[in-house]
């Protein structure tokens, strides 16, 4: 490694970061996998359509409570296992042990039940990732590090999303079985996945050395200077207590007069969970009680630095994206392009099959797309290079609805993968130099929420949507994605960033 000066981190090697960032592929053979088979294991074990996106609130609803926690705890850790990587070692135990439950359960609320396990320790194991870079690299290769990052994304989700279709054209394991039962295709799939993703992040565990809370509060840069709302200020939680309150119990009163759909409660019920916890840490300021984990997250959910307020609309119609393509990319293939909703039939499993290829596919050209985007960055700016990847993500998911033949859904895969390699890199760059070191976990999961916010609110709305506005037909799910991808394009240029 390289000093830089005397107070700044030193420069890393190449097998350095690539060690440090194995572990994330790993971690994305997890999410490939939930991703491409969740809602197939749902459907096969009963779930209706409009029933999906209920399902899957598990998944952002963990992400909410469990990364800013995982995050405060861990910028406090320190022992024999470094700052991060205790919970990388830990986390990756009990994500294996539920890749390896999943694939057998036997009915839908075990798989419902496994979903909320297996998205819990997989935040466990993933929050941490991201503040690693942080806290082990300079400015200068922030960015490198968090392209690294999205490239082994890429490389580890081709894998995993592609297995059960490997599975069943390479070695002959069958993809179809009896109603009610999850295919043998998808339980070896899992089962291969729980392994890689162990000896992966316990890879990073064991060859990646971290600073102590002393190394890194030697370290200086202009970050801290940049950082706003780091400091325990007084905050007037009252107003918007009152009004997310107030939203919540409305909406909750009117789903409830007027019969409207199960999936709307949830969005009342959290403003109103909501509302609790900002009137918990006004009291807890009152009373001067603001050491304490609790407050400290709250506080800074109100003070967090510039940038990152900017980014969250950004991020808020990026994910609400990516979760509309992946609750119902399955469906809207099997049906649009399969002519099948029999989960039984010959034509379904093989569309669902082609569904994970596809997700492959994106994920492997996201892979391409982390060593290109570079370049596209310093040609255009990093403002502009996000934007447009965005708005191919826009023109790739609104081109489901055009194409008739399966084989040609190849050819959007490639904008989507750009869109996806960017969303997981670029955003990360622009924020980095506005997080203080002391916060890196605790900012990095509170910037969590706006990827499970949308993703909560695409699991209440989107089925109420398709279901009167689209007749159910779940392809629109896809251009309604597209949609939001513009939105986010559009966001992404009113970010100031800091040069």
């Amino acid at each position: 490694m390289h000093t830089n000066s005397q107070n700044e981190r030193p420069t890393l090697s190449f097998w350095q970061m690539w060690n440090m960032c194995l572990g994330f592929m790993g971690i994305q053979f997890g999410f490939a996998l939930q991703n491409a088979n969740v809602s197939r294991i749902f459907q096969t074990l009963g779930a209706k359509i409009d029933d999906i996106p209920i399902l899957w609130v598990a998944a952002p609803l963990t992400g909410l409570i469990v990364q800013p926690i995982i995050g405060y705890m861990s910028d406090k850790t320190w022992g024999r296992l470094g700052r991060r990587r205790p919970y990388f070692f830990y986390g990756a135990i009990v994500t294996t042990a539920a890749l390896l439950v999943m694939p057998n359960s036997p009915t839908l609320w075990v798989a419902a039940g496994m979903l909320w396990i297996m998205d819990a320790s997989i935040n466990v194991t993933m929050e941490p990732f991201r503040a690693l870079v942080g806290d082990n690299l300079p400015n200068k290769q922030r960015a490198l590090g968090y392209s690294l990052q999205s490239f082994f994304i890429g490389v580890g989700a081709v894998i995993a999303s592609s297995l059960p279709w490997v599975l069943t054209n390479w070695f002959d394991v069958s993809n179809t079985a009896a109603e009610g039962v999850i295919p043998t295709s998808v339980q070896y799939a899992f089962y291969v996945g729980g392994a890689f993703l162990l000896i992966c992040v316990m890879w990073t565990v064991f060859t990646t050395k971290e600073y102590s809370p002393k190394q890194l509060a030697a370290f200086t840069d202009d970050t801290e200077e940049r950082a706003q709302g780091t400091a325990k200020s007084s905050i007037n939680f009252a107003k918007s207590l009152v009004v997310s309150g107030s939203l919540g119990v409305l909406i909750m009163v009117v789903v409830s007069v007027l019969g409207l759909e199960k999936e709307l409660y949830l969005l009342g019920g959290l403003l109103v969970v909501f509302a609790m916890l900002q009137g918990l840490a006004a009291w807890q300021q009152r009373q001067g009680y603001i050491a304490n984990g609790f407050f400290t997250v709250v506080h800074d959910v109100f003070t967090m630095p510039t940038a990152m307020r900017q980014l969250a609309w950004v991020q808020f119609f990026s994910w609400f994206s990516l979760f509309a393509m992946w609750i119902y990319t399955t469906a809207a293939v099997t049906s649009y392009h399969y002519h099948s909703v029999d989960v039984t039939s010959k034509a379904y499993n093989d569309g669902a099959d082609w569904v994970g290829v596809l997700f492959a596919a994106y994920n492997g050209f996201a892979a391409l797309a982390a060593l290109i985007i570079p370049m596209m960055v310093k040609r255009l700016g990093i403002r502009a290079a996000h934007g447009f990847n965005l708005c191919l993500g826009a023109l790739s998911l609104m081109s489901f609805l055009i194409i008739s033949e399966p084989a040609w859904l190849m050819l959007p895969m490639v904008g989507i993968g750009f869109a996806w390699a960017s969303i997981l890199s670029l955003p990360y760059a622009m924020l980095a130099n506005a997080l203080p070191s002391a916060k890196m976990g605790v900012y990095m999961g509170i910037f969590n929420f706006f990827i499970v916010i949308p993703q909560l609110l695409a699991a209440s709305v989107l089925g109420l949507i398709l279901k009167h506005g689209f007749a159910n037909q779940p392809i629109f799910a896809l251009v309604i994605g597209g949609v939001s991808f513009v939105l986010a394009a559009v966001s992404v240029m009113r970010v100031k960033i800091n040069n």
